[in-house]
């Protein structure tokens, strides 16, 4: 049985690999008794938790109740433009409590042309406790026709007091075969999604990136090439660097056409002329909008780190398999240069070398994402990798 679910039509075709997950969502939306207020979406990285959130919210709304993915308000859904179903993302490390407050006094108003107000939160797990302690009173006490649906890795990521009154649902790591499907349907030749879903684990999200970004597996064997020649400390060292402030170009050429259209729309909401000087008095909001341009960036930042965390884990974990002799399917098998690599290093080293490598990665991904800075957790990191 193939493990997409509706692949030929509706909401649901790019949920890939969740089918108990699926049907559970599905049963609420027709089940009165099966729906409650609050939902909590979680699944490793890449699973699709967002995607799923999305084809949910779509099918609460949808005429038929099915998530058919041709009505109205399915398509409404799926465009980011019902005015019933509301998203809250963010690009900086943590949520304001601003922004949380904000979706608070939006929950309550009555819906306009679907059945429900749907809340969708992503990276509820980037709330601290004082803007979940804004969100907690709206979920115990939730307008007549409100639903949440919020998104983590795991539940154990969310504060307690938000967890334990949502309905959880748990989404798994697909498989490579599905997320490669995926990718033909979308227009990927078979041998690149082959490829590219080993390459991201499954990780669906960076799967599409490295079918689509010409230059993605080039940077990512450039990661590998990086590894090959890194022998002392100076060295170790000096490539921290160099990913640090690779790290950064990415982020800025990511982020900079989105900034100065930011900044031309607050001026043109302001009455400000695109080449005008802004005016001391409206100072302080573009002071405001440029320190969330800045978070934005250094969320871009880390994001790109963490790539590059990934990569490397890929090319350890074949090494162990190697060394191990396990009968698995090589992530990198693909890339001459990364077979190469792999072979050599499970060759010069041992299994608990290469363990305490994969920790050291690890270490980093956790450093990077409790905010410290990136250039000691990619020098801590290197220093551990060197071989």
């Amino acid at each position: 049985m193939s493990e997409l679910i509706g692949t030929q039509e509706g909401v649901w075709g790019d949920v890939v690999g969740q089918a108990e997950a699926v049907a559970q969502l599905q049963k609420a939306a027709i089940d009165p008794q099966a729906l409650t207020h609050a939902w909590l979406i979680v699944g490793p990285p890449g699973s699709g938790r967002s995607t799923a959130a999305k084809a949910f919210a779509a099918t609460l709304e949808c005429e038929t109740k099915t998530g058919c993915g041709t009505c109205d308000q399915c398509q409404m859904v799926l465009n980011g433009t019902h005015p019933d179903v509301k998203l809250l993302e963010t690009e900086a490390i943590t949520y304001k409590v601003a922004d949380v407050k904000e979706l608070v006094a939006q929950s309550v108003a009555k819906p306009t042309v679907g059945r429900y107000q749907i809340i969708l939160m992503e990276d509820a797990d980037r709330m601290r406790s004082d803007s979940a302690n804004s969100l907690l009173k709206a979920i115990e006490e939730p307008g007549p026709s409100t639903i949440w649906l919020l998104c983590a890795p795991t539940a154990q990521d969310v504060i307690p007091t938000i967890r334990s009154r949502c309905r959880e649902v748990r989404l798994h790591t697909p498989s490579v075969a599905a997320v490669a499907e995926l990718l033909e349907r979308e227009g990927v030749d078979k041998e690149t999604a082959i490829s590219a879903a080993q390459a991201a684990q499954s990780h669906i999200g960076m799967a599409r990136w490295l079918a689509n970004d010409p230059g993605a597996m080039q940077r990512r064997l450039a990661t590998f090439d990086m590894l090959s020649a890194m022998r002392s400390v100076p060295a170790a060292a000096i490539q921290a660097a160099a990913l640090v402030e690779s790290a950064k170009t990415e982020a800025s050429a990511a982020t900079d056409i989105l900034n100065e259209k930011e900044q031309n729309e607050l001026k043109a909401v302001l009455g400000i002329g695109k080449d005008e000087a802004i005016p001391p008095k409206l100072r302080a909001q573009f002071k405001d909008l440029e320190e969330d341009q800045k978070r934005r960036a250094r969320r871009q930042e880390r994001d790109v780190l963490q790539r590059t965390c990934t990569d490397l884990l890929t090319l350890f974990r074949d090494v162990l398999a190697l060394q191990f002799q396990a009968e698995v399917q090589a992530t990198n098998g693909i890339s001459p240069q990364a077979r190469e690599l792999t072979q050599r290093l499970a060759a010069r080293t041992t299994p608990a070398e290469t363990l305490k490598r994969v920790d050291a990665i690890m270490t980093a991904q956790e450093r990077l994402a409790a905010n410290v800075p990136p250039l000691l957790a990619m020098e801590a990191m290197l220093l551990e990798l060197r071989w």
